[in-house]
């Protein structure tokens, strides 16, 4: 089972949590605020972060960004009903989902599962490594590169690569890209494919304010190409 870091500043919420998780399997490390919980990730090499975004001291936007400096670890904020600024500015740092709090166990399990589930870009019969203009994805090693040098993308990032360049010029709602790519079936947070959008631009495109791989129809969703 995935090894999981916790960090949340709330007792009851890290214990419940941290207690719920065992029962189902996975290995978790608890950490009461960002400076403890970085301080825990080179020893216990999680699988995964969840990550509180109120902290004292060191908030969880700040624990974000540092993770993400220096790896693609996936992470899943949790976060108090009410705080959608904050939430917008997590996933901007770099969040791969986000979990509104209080939540069952069953809920943080689903999340877990659907953010290191394996890819499956529905390509069959496309050949694994496919060139477009600059950009090299490799569909088998699940590998990203431009101009050969190879990009660090999240998981969210990739995979949402992986599925819109799989049927380049077709159009995804927000909604769909929601099911596909979190495999959130209900009508989620759109907030979450636009900061992932962003996000993959910043890294992919030469200039993120006219893309060339991800584009954007308005009213309709989004689309990778025409190239």
């Amino acid at each position: 089972m995935p090894r999981v870091l916790l960090i949340e500043d709330d007792p009851s919420v890290r214990e419940g949590v941290e207690l719920g998780l065992r029962r189902r399997g996975h290995e978790v490390r608890a950490a009461a605020t960002g400076e403890a919980g970085l301080a825990a990730l080179a020893e216990f090499r999680p699988d995964l972060l969840l990550l509180d975004l109120m902290l004292p001291g060191m908030n969880g936007v700040q624990v974000c960004r540092q993770v993400r400096d220096r790896s693609q670890l996936p992470i899943i904020m949790l976060t108090a009903r009410g705080d959608d600024f904050d939430v917008v500015i997590g996933l901007e740092a770099g969040a791969d989902d986000y979990i509104v709090k209080p939540a069952r166990t069953e809920v943080i399990e689903a999340r877990i599962r659907a953010v290191l589930r394996r890819l499956d870009d529905g390509g069959q019969g496309r050949p694994a490594i496919e060139n477009y203009g600059e950009l090299t994805i490799d569909r088998v090693g699940l590998t990203v590169a431009k101009a050969g040098r190879p990009l660090a993308l999240a998981p969210s990032e990739l995979k949402l690569l992986m599925h819109l360049s799989a049927a380049p010029e077709q159009v995804f709602s927000r909604q769909q890209l929601l099911e596909h790519v979190w495999d959130h079936s209900y009508h989620a947070d759109a907030r979450l494919v636009d900061a992932c959008v962003a996000r993959l631009r910043g890294k992919i495109e030469d200039e993120a304010g006219s893309p060339r791989y991800v584009q954007t129809l308005r009213g309709f969703g989004y689309r990778f190409g025409p190239l």
